[in-house]
């Protein structure tokens, strides 16, 4: 007798975004990386956005921008959820 095994989801390419003019640094983190303050740093592309691609498995996570060191709301995210810290943060699933 065999059984079926279902094969698990790959992770996949995520473009992500924000536009952000005359700031020094920008990161991305969240569920994906451990909430690490180091983050995933954003590539400035020399027009006020900065950008990274995210290597995930489908799924939501939660996540927070940190902008020159800070914590910060990323303007395009358009899931929010309450977080223990009196703040937002942002949703992002991938399909």
């Amino acid at each position: 007798m065999s059984e079926s095994v279902t094969p698990k989801p790959k992770a996949r390419p995520v473009a992500f975004f924000t536009k952000a003019a005359g700031i020094g640094d920008a990161r991305v983190t969240g569920e994906f990386s451990g909430w690490s303050r180091a983050g995933v740093r954003l590539s400035h592309d020399g027009n006020g956005v900065w950008r990274t691609m995210l290597s995930l498995k489908p799924g939501s996570y939660e996540y927070r921008l940190l902008i020159n060191g800070g914590w910060a709301d990323h303007e395009e995210a358009t899931d929010r959820v309450e977080n223990p810290f009196g703040t937002r943060n942002c949703v992002l699933t991938v399909p």
